[in-house]
């Protein structure tokens, strides 16, 4: 179950009432819910397109509801749920409060109408978070409801609905590790991803007009998923008996991943864990520690690192160089890695499994290299492509370039024998030839893009793709990512690129893909 951020006390919000023909607690509403579904798909859809986010607004009378103002209301008319489960979540919720502890740490200017807020809302979120959990036991989705916010005497708060499948496809460390101020730490970038669209919501509905600036002023999806990976990377740190917040050892790793020494990205790792902890041998230890701030120190100390050997470091200082020994308990909880690939690319680890990819400070999910059954829906979409055995062969093709440690892009296009010769004087043409795991080694080893056909005939390799301008590319991937987007954006037939990155990243880019984004 996702424990989502206890905030400070929220404002109460107080707005006239707007007589329409649908009931509306606030008159901003409908532009608040477009607005937050466009955000919860640009965070969601990043992450995993599976996902399927789904915004809805829960309202919850907070006194004695009249014909004109419901005990409940439940929008858009699509959300599938009864009502009249959430009859009784206030004065439930208002029964909970009293068995809520009051967070140890209370900031001076918290005064006890605030602390009283704030308890009163954390048990009507819980009780809806019951309901709900009782609700999804047997669905295939999982909703995570928000803050509840006090507006003209409902309490309003969003709720998430995803796959259920895709939430719980990821690694993640335990829930219930909290902060000083009672906020829960990130047990996982999914669950941190979830905190920062809620805080997102939770800012906008604390607004003197709730909703009114969201379309106008929203913050980027970038910006979010950075900031969901710098609230991950404070688990690790209060873990090791740092103290987290400042987003510190995110932005720490990140510069130290960018830094080249003598020209070359640095490769290695790092391992987290306090000094003699069980699971770690120290091979000869520094006799002044070096901050991890000091990145170019520790960039340095990089080089050092063999597959065997690692970095030490206690989240705040390097104290060693050393390697992992025994046989680690994963219960502990304090032992992390962090696996620098390449240039600006490094990985947050626990246990052997990846819980955080970053490359160029973006984080992301530790996805499979390449989804099959969306691949064969892409190839549906994309050429009408139904047979069993053009899909399997292209799907071994596409697996076997996943594979090329340098990475590589591909190609299909209705018309790869017309592009082939458009582009001649920009490639090597080669005779057609269909390709087969091996072929599909040799030609993705060269720098460019390979041409082919949903046949899976190859007719050119090398090629230089060209393509306008797009405002659909970003500047946090390569040319490969880039000139692939501007090519699938702008050719006149059917196609479908796939994108394979130096970190071993994946992408399938369609004209459908782009056009949902």
């Amino acid at each position: 179950m996702l424990t989502l951020p206890l905030l400070s006390a929220p404002p109460v919000v107080t707005q006239p009432t707007v007589e329409v023909d649908t009931f509306r607690v606030w008159p901003y509403q409908t532009r608040f819910l477009q607005a937050a579904q466009n955000i919860a798909n640009g965070i969601f859809n990043v992450l995993d397109d599976e996902l399927e986010p789904f915004t809805m607004l829960l309202a919850l009378h907070a006194g004695s509801p009249t014909p004109d103002f419901p005990l409940v209301h439940l929008e858009p008319a699509n959300h599938g749920l009864d009502t009249l489960h959430f009859t009784s979540a206030v004065t439930r919720g208002r029964d909970i409060e009293r068995l809520v502890p009051v967070p140890v740490a209370i900031r001076e200017e918290v005064t006890p109408e605030m602390i009283d807020r704030r308890q009163e809302a954390l048990g009507i979120r819980t009780a809806v978070l019951d309901v709900f959990d009782k609700l999804d036991e047997n669905t295939i989705y999982q909703h995570v409801p928000g803050w509840p916010i006090r507006i003209n005497g409902y309490f309003v708060m969003t709720v998430l609905r995803v796959r259920r499948k895709a939430m719980r496809a990821y690694p993640s460390l335990r829930p219930h590790r909290f902060y000083t101020d009672g906020r829960p730490l990130a047990p996982s970038l999914l669950a941190a991803a979830i905190f920062r669209f809620t805080e997102e919501c939770v800012k906008s509905l604390s607004e003197p007009e709730p909703g009114s600036g969201m379309l106008m002023r929203p913050r980027e999806t970038e910006e979010l998923l950075r900031a969901a990976g710098k609230s991950l990377l404070d688990t690790p740190a209060q873990a090791l008996g740092a103290e987290p917040g400042a987003a510190r050892l995110f932005n720490t790793l990140n510069t130290i991943s960018s830094l080249r020494y003598e020209g070359a990205g640095g490769v290695g790792k790092l391992i987290m864990a306090r000094r003699h902890h069980p699971n770690v041998e120290e091979v000869f230890a520094l006799t002044c520690p070096t901050p991890l701030t000091d990145y170019r120190a520790v960039r340095k100390l990089l080089e050092m690192t063999t597959p065997d050997v690692s970095l030490l470091s206690d989240s705040e200082n390097v104290y060693a160089l050393g390697r992992l020994v025994g046989e680690y308990d994963p219960a502990r909880e304090d032992l992390f890695v962090i696996n620098f690939i390449n240039h600006y690319a490094w990985e947050f680890q626990h246990d052997g499994k990846v819980l955080m990819r970053t490359i160029y400070s973006q984080p992301s999910l530790p996805r499979s290299r390449v989804n099959r059954t969306r691949f064969r829906k892409d190839l549906k979409r994309t050429f009408h492509l139904t047979d069993p055995a053009k899909i399997e062969h292209l799907w071994e093709v596409v697996l076997e370039a996943s594979r090329q440690k340098h990475g590589t892009l591909m190609v299909i296009t209705t018309e790869a024998l017309a592009e082939a010769d458009r582009l001649k004087l920009q490639c090597t043409l080669i005779e057609p030839v269909p390709l087969t795991p091996l072929i599909t080694r040799l030609v993705t080893s060269i720098d460019g893009a390979v041409l082919l056909d949903p046949e899976g005939y190859c007719y050119s390799i090398g090629v230089i793709l060209d393509g306008k301008a797009s405002g659909r590319g970003t500047s946090t991937r390569g040319a490969r990512y880039n000139s692939a987007i501007r090519y699938v954006e702008t050719s006149p037939y059917p196609c479908l690129a796939i994108v394979v990155s130096e970190d071993g990243m994946v992408n399938i880019i369609t004209k459908d893909r782009l056009e949902e984004e």
